[in-house]
């Protein structure tokens, strides 16, 4: 798994990847569709994610738009995009609460951008409390279940 890393630029930014930020401004997913070189799509809370499977060969950036931290839409754009194979970046911005990366992180998000900051230990303590699960899960963890039992 690759290391957290912050960007000192972008207070709370942080990022689970070790390729390259990628610096393209997002556009919307209309904006996307309808147009034939964006590299980098925001999906708006209400958006359907699946609108982007035929494109994800070419899209190196989906970012997620979290208006309120209890709106949990992005959560099922994020697996579905994983589900379907989507390897680029995948971040969560907005409301993003630190009691929110673990789940996050299982379903497939690698980079965060929370309006509030938060701190490289507090995210670490976080996404490390919990060594087990119970669920499946769009990250490759087994579920404790599939390692007692096989």
């Amino acid at each position: 798994m690759a290391e957290l890393t912050t960007n000192p630029a972008d207070a709370g930014f942080l990022r689970f990847r070790d390729d390259a930020p990628h610096d393209e401004p997002a556009v919307t997913l209309d904006a996307f569709l309808g147009q034939s070189n964006a590299t980098a799509v925001r999906l708006e809370a209400g958006d359907d994610a699946r609108a982007l499977l035929p494109y994800l060969d070419r899209i190196a950036l989906v970012e997620v738009s979290f208006p309120k931290f209890r709106d949990g839409r992005g959560y099922s754009s994020a697996r579905v995009l994983r589900e379907a194979g989507y390897e680029g970046e995948l971040r969560a911005q907005g409301d993003v609460l630190v009691d929110q990366l673990l789940p996050m992180r299982r379903c497939g998000f690698d980079s965060f951008a929370p309006e509030a900051p938060i701190d490289q230990a507090t995210a670490e303590a976080a996404l490390s409390r919990y060594a087990h699960f119970y669920q499946r899960a769009a990250d490759p963890v087994q579920p404790v279940w599939k390692l007692r039992h096989g």
